[in-house]
């Protein structure tokens, strides 16, 4: 049976940040499903791809915003007359790199957008994209024997003390995003989504701190670009949808698939499969998504061509 459709008061929603890889293939699919989208682009984003997408849908159906998150009046701007918001968060321009700083910044951010949604009676529903490295850390990993899930959080002191700031960072801004939307009685629903696989990743990811942690524990998750696009559209459009979905269709357990991420990752350096075993076994996974699945085991009927 095919899930229950959200009905907006709008058919027009908001996408914020639209310039990075996610946002903007999460433009160009509400397009294609007919909705009008803001497209909220932080300064010094990139819009080539957003421009040629309104020379081909029309001004009237794609509405580019410059958008500074550190701006109230410029996010309301973005938000007005949108029913839902589909939110990512990329780091400034000027400070590409996770460090203890991005701590603040992203937690910053999310709360000046979720006050905006607050303030808005038009928001029905806040899709927030957040990392399965909210989940993953903590002190006491090694004991856990149970699987992982979307109930779980990572520990901020851990992620503080071994200088993990992507974990640090998205758990904050997440934790932060929830006590608001709790407080102003928002619809929101995060995707947490493991490591996303796109054509400009390589090993300096800030997701990667801790991967052979991660692959060793059975816990390195990635996710493909069309997946992760088909599991916000279906939390967004599905109005059974509630708290946090952890989102990967696939898991870094064995030498053979560790080999090809790292190829991905290293596509110049020479690899060989024993560099990724461990005693020569299969690690065993222990992260699960079945709440999730819930939801996908739709997307055959629900999936965009």
């Amino acid at each position: 049976m095919a899930p229950a459709s959200f009905i907006p008061i709008s058919n027009t929603v908001c996408v914020m940040d639209a310039s990075g890889l996610l946002g903007s293939t999460l433009v160009r699919r509400l397009l294609h499903r007919g909705y009008i989208v803001h497209a909220a682009v932080q300064p010094h984003g990139d819009v080539k791809g957003l421009k040629g997408l309104r020379d081909d849908h029309g001004k009237d159906k794609l509405k580019i915003f410059d958008c500074d998150l550190f701006d109230y009046h410029s996010i309301i701007e973005a938000l007005k007359g949108c029913s839902a918001l589909f939110y990512n968060f990329e780091l400034p321009y000027d400070q590409p790199v996770y460090d203890e700083y991005s701590v603040d910044i992203e937690v910053r951010a999310a709360h000046n957008v979720l006050e905006a949604c607050a303030q808005l009676d038009t928001i029905d529903k806040v899709i927030f994209s957040s990392s399965a490295t909210t989940i993953l850390w903590r002190e006491d990993r090694k004991t856990i024997f149970s699987e992982l899930d979307e109930r779980h959080w990572s520990d901020v002191s851990f992620c503080r003390k071994f200088k993990l700031w992507h974990a640090l960072s998205k758990t904050s801004a997440e934790k932060s995003a929830w006590a608001l939307a709790m407080d102003r009685g928002i619809n929101m629903v995060t995707v947490n989504s493991g490591l996303l696989i796109g054509p400009d990743l390589t090993i300096r990811h800030p997701y990667l701190k801790g991967a052979a942690e991660m692959y060793e524990d059975g816990v390195l998750v990635t996710v493909d670009l069309n997946f992760l696009v088909d599991a916000h559209v279906c939390v967004f459009e599905d109005i059974s949808t509630y708290g946090r979905y952890l989102c990967f269709n696939h898991v870094i357990n064995r030498p053979d698939n560790a080999l090809k991420l790292a190829k991905i990752l290293m596509p110049t350096t020479t690899l060989h499969p024993h560099s990724f075993t461990k005693d020569g076994e299969m690690i065993q996974t222990r992260i699960s998504n079945k709440k999730l699945k819930n939801v996908v085991l739709e997307f055959e009927s629900h999936r965009v061509d």
